[in-house]
């Protein structure tokens, strides 16, 4: 009997399949793209973590990323000879090797770049004479004996150092090198003698046989410790007097350890381990803090000090980065998880949809199955084993496509997400079909959505959306995405909720404009308009699950593109923020002027559409702060905040108020109020050469802090344009010319100093004109470009990977949206073929059919676009005060502002995906009635057919 059934269930499936190949297929390839998304999307995410914790290692400064493991000389208790041995290569190789071997995963090293050695910790002077003394302090030199100097350099001039025999600790003469920049600062040559002294205060005679060229002077080999390559100016702390001294480093030859054993610059051996970040993932990022931290003070201590010594020590800054690296991923990461929600909810919702066309097309099939006594069971096996056929080898290639697509990340997550796309169609599918025929329906009954009436079922789950939706709202705007343990699901889900919420709304209120609309509508000529009101009023393509779709996907667009919009918004306000303009020239310090003729050249240059020459000068100390609160009306575009106690100093600056006016407005800062700074009575041009009076007073413009500290009245300032009393007349928040805060502008004309320090320009110049004109004024002057400011904040792996993620983001939720337009529309083809079939009897023109169609899709699809923009505009609103998107923005750029990043609405993101469901569903409209007209009325009305 089972050999039966199943003889009898294999011909079935394929008579499914044969008889609808069209359906099997469009949902494969549904399924298909589904798959891919929901695999590709964790491998993404594990993609750009792990490229983002590999860029930080990688580019992070040899010297914090570098392990290094060190321990005082040998105990003076011991043997000469055993000291000397500890101190030389074959030993300090033989520990190193065992610290490689002991590094627990997943902490790999470079190999190629391991260095040990002997160096001394604390500089030695060396009084040479020919040495320079910049400020009449000789240099002060360390020493070191590291392995692979031939391997990580190339000789320049002179020999390799040696050890033509063995050097011991009584040893008085080495052989040793140094670097071109060293040799080329310290004015070293090959042949050249530098003495070192021994704790007893013996000369060691060092002499330099060759200068050598890194291979790679910013290899961790060369960079762990910088002065190896380059010498450095240094301030000596010591002295009561300001005064600098050259420090740098001798490179001795490799063996030449035990010599500096003698000497009384506290002598350390050390090995240092670069990390091999290759084998890193992003996940591994806890892990690789947790062995840090064992390394530091822990376990793992104990064994690095089996090997090198109990009092060996492990020093490295890699647990900082990896933190930072950490910190930047959760920050990211529930932004990230609000997008994925949002295309998660509008796949599965468009994967229902589907579910419900098919079982909309099959329910006269299974209803005749159902009446001659086919059980549920049965018809649900049937209905799993039919789908599951098509579905899971969609879901696997989908997994496939994902893996090749995105080939580094883990593989069960995306396995898991591929697998839930194919079970919820699997389950939804026979489990929405069968629900149907638990009872027998009577044929022809009307679904009229204006005669329905919502269950209180309905109504409770309804309200209880909305709570969930309220709270996940609050939530968001009190603390953000960011919440202790990690994403909070439920304030990433927000968004979907509040599209959720507004589609159960707008379902509700759909019918009240089609029942005002039918009454005036039935009293005009024609039936075309009162057809299409009452087709829209019972079709079943304006329920909640194809609104709640769009909604899910216009809104999820909308956030997308605003993230997208905002990033980029923010990093042209921090350039702008920078620079001051499109241009700015500036001398090489603050005094630095700018001749009449450098500013006349710029400013006649092709290209240059405004020119504005300011004088800034910074630190200006500000008058005590007036009792209550002072302070000028506000005169600019914003009062701004600030605090009259924080503004002790600020940045003074002169400007052309005109010309300043103009690059305000052509820059999109605030309104600058220029007639306000106008130089008349006290405040007039002073003649050239002459000095102010203490009594003249002159009208300024300052940020909300200053102009709280300095009142109404006039007060002293003493600046290095002169002395003079300023009155505020207006305040702005910000001005182009200077970054920090506070800052109080005048009238550059009255002032007693009147050259400008900075020349900003507006326009499109030729940088390499800007540049050549500034060095024919045979001086040098600092070129910031905006340009190329704004290129600085290039994206980091991890920036760029969620970047892609939220276009990506943005695309999939207009393409859903514009599949759940067809698939609401394709569920009612066929009434809509019969209705004009029956129609054209009556006399119906083909323009007029397809007139009916159009107007009936209007209704869905001007509700579904509208609906979708209200909610997108409506979620940006209600979340953007609680989501920052510096971390996505301007994260890792030095000197880049970090204020809060708030989301703002993006016209296009709204518009395009709403336009294109309108567009859509006239156009699918207008093809069917196109393809009914073709179609005789014989064929769509046939003698017993119940449509």
């Amino acid at each position: 009997m089972r050999h039966n059934d199943r003889a009898a269930s294999a011909p079935w499936i394929r008579t499914r399949l044969r008889t609808a190949p069209g359906a099997a297929t469009a949902l494969a390839v549904l399924v298909l793209v589904t798959a891919f998304l929901a695999a590709a999307f964790p491998r993404a995410v594990d993609a750009y973590e792990t490229k983002g914790l590999r860029h930080d290692i990688l580019t992070a400064d040899a010297g914090r990323s570098t392990l290094e493991v060190a321990r005082p000389q040998p105990g003076l208790e011991l043997p000469q000879a055993q000291r000397d041995d500890e101190a030389r290569s074959p030993e300090l190789a033989r520990i190193g090797a065992g610290l490689l071997k002991a590094l627990p995963a997943p902490l790999r090293a470079d190999t190629s770049s391991v260095a040990y050695g002997v160096r001394t910790s604390k500089p030695a002077v060396a009084n040479e004479p020919w040495l320079p003394r910049p400020e009449a302090v000789p240099p002060q030199l360390s020493y070191v004996a590291q392995s692979g100097l031939k391997e990580h350099a190339t000789l320049a001039s002179g020999a390799w150092p040696t050890t033509p025999q063995e050097v011991t600790s009584d040893s008085r003469e080495v052989q040793g090198a140094v670097t071109e920049e060293t040799a080329a600062e310290l004015k070293v040559k090959a042949g050249a003698t530098i003495t070192l002294l021994t704790a007893a205060q013996e000369p060691i005679t060092v002499t330099i046989t060759g200068i050598v060229a890194p291979r790679d002077p910013q290899g961790s080999y060369w960079s762990a410790d910088p002065l190896l390559r380059t010498p450095s100016l240094v301030l000596d702390t010591a002295s009561p007097f300001p005064v600098h001294y050259w420090t740098g480093t001798v490179l001795l030859a490799e063996d030449s350890g035990p010599a500096l054993l003698s000497t009384a610059a506290e002598p350390v051996l050390f090995w240092r381990i670069p990390p091999d970040p290759a084998g890193l993932t992003g996940p591994d990022d806890a892990r690789l803090t947790s062995v840090i931290a064992s390394l530091e003070s822990g376990p793992g201590l104990l064994k690095v000090r089996e090997i090198a010594g109990d009092t060996a020590v492990f020093a490295t800054g890699l647990g900082h980065i990896v933190e930072a690296n950490a910190r930047m991923r959760d920050a990211i990461s529930p932004v990230i998880a609000v997008a994925a929600l949002g295309i998660g909810s509008v796949a599965a919702v468009v994967l229902l949809m589907t579910g419900a066309l098919i079982a909309g097309r099959r329910k006269a099939e299974l209803a005749l199955m159902r009446s001659r006594g086919g059980s549920l069971r049965g018809i649900g096996g049937r209905l799993l084993a039919e789908t599951a056929v098509t579905v899971l080898p969609a879901s696997a290639l989908g997994l496939l496509l994902a893996t090749l697509a995105v080939g580094e990340g883990r593989f069960w997550p995306g396995a898991l997400a591929a697998a839930g796309v194919g079970l919820l169609v699997c389950v939804a599918l026979p489990l929405r079909t069968t629900l149907q025929h638990i009872r027998p329906t009577l044929h022809g009954a009307r679904e009229d959505m204006v005669s329905a009436r919502p269950s209180r079922r309905r109504t409770v789950a309804e309200l209880t959306l909305l709570v969930l939706a309220v709270g996940a709202v609050t939530a968001l705007r009190r603390r953000g995405t960011s919440a202790e343990g990690g994403t909070d699901l439920l304030v990433s889900a927000a968004p979907v909720l509040v599209a959720l919420i507004a589609a159960l709304v707008l379902v509700r209120l759909y019918p009240l404009p089609l029942r005002l609309a039918t009454r005036p509508v039935a009293r005009l000529r024609g039936a075309i308009g009162f057809l299409s009101l009452a087709r829209a009023g019972r079709s079943s393509a304006g329920g909640a699950l194809p609104l709640l779709a769009l909604l899910l996907a216009l809104a999820t667009a909308a956030f997308g593109g605003s993230v997208i919009a905002g990033i980029g918004d923010a990093r042209d306000d921090a350039a702008l923020a920078s620079v001051g303009a499109d241009a700015r020239i500036s001398g090489a310090s603050e005094r630095a002027t700018l001749p009449d003729e450098l500013v006349r050249t710029v400013r006649d240059l092709d290209g240059v559409t405004g020119a504005a020459p300011v004088r800034v000068e910074y630190s200006v100390n500000m008058p005590e702060a007036v009792a209550g609160d002072g302070g000028a009306d506000g005169g600019g575009a914003g009062t701004g905040g600030g605090s009259a106690d924080d503004a002790k100093a600020a940045a003074l600056v002169g400007v052309d108020p005109a010309s300043y006016a103009e690059l305000a407005r052509a820059t999109g800062l605030p309104a600058f109020p220029a007639a306000r700074l106008k130089a008349t009575g006290s405040s007039a041009p002073l003649p050239e050469g002459a000095e102010a009076g203490p009594g003249r007073v002159l009208p300024a413009i300052a940020s909300p802090a200053v102009a709280a500290r300095l009142g109404k009245e006039p007060r002293a300032i003493e600046t290095l344009s002169g002395d003079f009393k300023v009155q505020i007349v207006g305040t702005v928040p910000r001005v182009a010319s200077v970054s920090p805060t506070d800052f109080l502008v005048v009238n550059s004309a009255a002032l007693e100093q009147k050259a400008p320090t900075t020349l900003l320009l507006t326009g499109a110049p030729d940088p390499g004109k800007v540049r050549a004109a500034v060095e024919g004024s045979g001086k040098e002057y600092a070129v910031q470009l905006r340009s190329e400011e704004r290129a600085r904040y290039v994206n980091t792996p991890m920036q760029a990977g969620a970047e892609r993620i939220y276009l990506a983001a943005v695309a999939a939720g207009a393409g859903y949206a514009l599949l759940a337009v067809l698939l609401s529309l394709l569920q009612t083809a066929p009434e809509r073929r019969t209705l004009l079939a029956r129609l054209r009897t009556m006399g119906l023109t083909t323009g007029q059919g397809r007139k009916l169609l159009a107007f009936e899709a209007t209704p869905q699809a001007l509700l579904a676009a509208g609906g979708g923009l209200f909610t997108g505009w409506a979620t940006i609103v209600l979340l953007s005060p609680g989501i920052d998107l510096v971390p996505l923005a301007l994260a890792g750029v030095a000197g880049s502002d970090t204020s809060p990043v708030l989301l703002r609405t993006d016209l296009w993101s709204l518009a395009l995906p709403a336009a294109g469901v309108v567009a859509l569903a006239a156009a699918v409209a207008g093809v069917q009635a196109w393809w009914a007209s073709r179609r005789g009325s014989i064929t769509e009305l046939r003698a017993g057919d119940s449509r």
